[in-house]
């Protein structure tokens, strides 16, 4: 075991981390926990080969989006990419961008309509 995540919705470093994890060339893995955090909306962490985990992001719902079902992909540069089932300009859910440095994009914010809503992934 690398890392264990706390039970209660307010744990700092993540709770529920529903979806798989990525690693990078040199071992790190990246992942996504559903809730947890400062604001209780999720997180996006990174846990080293030691087992340390660093919080990347904390969701803070609304604009910036909240509730991550999905995991990351990573770009050559290190950005990583994503999805939330909630927030957003409609709150419905966005498509987001984390910069290697921790700055957040919102790529796109569904509305509901053809664009679809919400994206979970379902086992």
């Amino acid at each position: 075991m690398l890392h264990s995540f706390c039970s209660q919705p307010s744990c700092a470093d993540g709770q529920a981390p529903d979806a798989g994890v990525i690693r990078d060339p040199a071992g790190n893995l990246y992942g996504t926990t559903g809730g947890g955090g400062a604001s209780g909306q999720g997180v996006v962490f990174k846990v080293d080969a030691a087992g340390h985990e660093t919080v990347l992001h904390a969701f803070t719902g609304g604009y910036g989006g909240g509730n991550p079902d999905a995991g990351v992909i990573r770009d050559p540069a290190g950005d990583l990419y994503g999805t939330t089932t909630e927030g957003g300009a409609g709150g419905l859910g966005l498509v987001y961008k984390l910069d290697a440095a921790g700055g957040e994009s919102v790529l796109y914010a569904f509305r509901g309509g053809a664009d679809g809503y919400t994206p979970l992934v379902l086992a």
